[in-house]
C-alpha cells in the first residue's frame, strides 16, 4: 500500500523531455489586462459575513455537485456519496439521503450527521457506508472540508489493476505525488476500522485515492474543489485505459519527465485551480435548473 503516487524511473527513450523549469508557478494562469488599462478578475472562493452564510453557501455547491455528477452517470442505485464539513459545527457533516437520486437532490434534503452518525437535521437515513467513510477522513484530515466518492464506470474499471495513474496526459498531473492506492477490498464499507485505513491510505496530504475493485475518492478544501478533482480523475482514468489499450496492441507510450510533472502540478493540481475548476459546472446546474436545487 502507497501514500502517495509515485512514477517509476523510466527509459530516457519513453521520457518526454521538457524544458526546464524554475521556481514554483502561480496556481492560475489567466490574462485579463484590457485595453483601456482595466484589471479583470479571477473568481475565487467567496469571503462570507458570518458562517450561517458560508454554511448555506457550502449545501448550494454540494447539491450542485450531486447533479453534476447525476448528469455524468456517476449514480448507481444508493451507492455514492459527497460529504462537505459544516463551518459552525465543525465535527458534523452534511451528507446526501440515502435513496434520493442525485438528480433531485436540493438543499432542503441535505442529511447533517455528527460524529456518531446520528442526523441532527433531515428526515431521511444515510448510507451507513458513507459515514464510515466520510467520518474516518473527515477525522484524519482536518484541512479536508468535503469529499466525494462514486462507482463511476472508468474509476471502476481501473481500480481493479490496484496501480496509481501514470504520467501520461498532462490533466494527469494533477495528480502526480498526490494520489493514493487502497490495495485491499473488504466488501461494503461499514466497519469504523476499514473506514480509518481507507483514511491512513489517502494519507495527510492526497487530493485522491483509488480503492481496489470499489472506485475512486477525492477530498478537497471546498466541495467545488473535491468534486472538479472527481471529473478530472475519472476521465484520467478513462484516458489511462484507453492508453493501456493501446500499448497492448503495441504502441509506445510517451511518459511526461519528472522535472516537468513537479513543475506542472502546481500549475494544474491547487486547490484555487481545483475550486475554480467546478465553477463552469455549477453555472451549467443553474441555468438548466434555474437554480431549482438551492432551496
Amino acid at each position: 500500500m502507497s501514500p502517495s503516487a509515485v512514477q517509476e524511473p523510466l527509459p530516457k527513450d519513453h521520457v518526454s523531455q521538457g524544458k526546464a523549469k524554475d521556481g514554483s508557478p502561480p496556481q492560475l494562469q489567466a490574462m485579463g489586462k484590457t485595453k483601456d488599462g482595466r484589471n479583470l478578475t479571477v473568481r475565487k472562493y467567496p469571503k462570507f459575513a458570518n458562517l450561517e452564510e458560508e454554511r448555506t453557501y457550502r449545501k448550494q455547491h454540494l447539491a450542485a455537485a450531486f447533479r453534476v455528477f447525476a448528469d455524468r452517470g456517476f449514480d448507481e442505485g444508493v451507492a455514492g456519496h459527497i460529504s462537505v464539513r459544516d463551518p459552525i459545527l465543525t465535527d458534523h457533516f452534511w451528507l446526501n439521503p440515502l435513496s434520493m437520486h442525485f438528480s433531485l437532490i436540493k438543499v432542503s434534503d441535505l442529511i447533517l450527521v455528527d460524529e456518531d452518525g446520528l442526523v441532527v437535521e433531515g428526515e431521511e437515513p444515510i448510507n451507513e457506508a458513507a459515514f464510515t467513510i466520510h467520518s474516518a477522513i473527515h477525522r484524519a484530515r482536518p484541512d479536508v472540508h468535503a469529499a466525494c466518492h462514486a462507482h463511476s464506470v472508468h474509476g471502476k474499471a481501473f481500480s481493479v489493476f490496484g496501480r496509481e495513474l501514470e504520467m501520461i496526459t498532462q490533466d494527469s498531473l494533477r495528480f502526480y505525488k498526490s494520489h493514493a492506492v487502497y490495495d485491499n477490498f473488504g466488501g461494503v464499507v461499514v466497519d469504523r476500522e476499514e473506514g480509518d485505513r481507507i483514511a491512513r491510505a489517502l494519507g495527510p496530504h492526497n487530493k485522491a485515492a483509488i480503492l481496489q475493485n470499489h472506485g475512486l475518492l477525492t477530498v478537497g478544501q471546498s466541495v467545488d474543489e473535491a468534486a472538479f478533482w472527481f471529473l478530472s480523475l475519472e476521465r484520467t482514468c478513462q484516458a489511462q485505459l484507453l492508453a493501456d489499450a493501446a500499448a497492448a496492441a503495441g504502441y509506445q507510450k510517451k511518459y511526461i519527465g519528472e522535472e516537468e510533472a513537479g513543475y506542472a502540478v502546481h500549475q494544474l493540481g491547487g486547490p484555487e485551480k481545483g475550486w475554480l475548476g467546478f465553477q463552469p459546472y455549477y453555472d451549467e446546474q443553474m441555468a438548466k435548473t434555474g437554480g431549482a436545487f438551492l432551496h
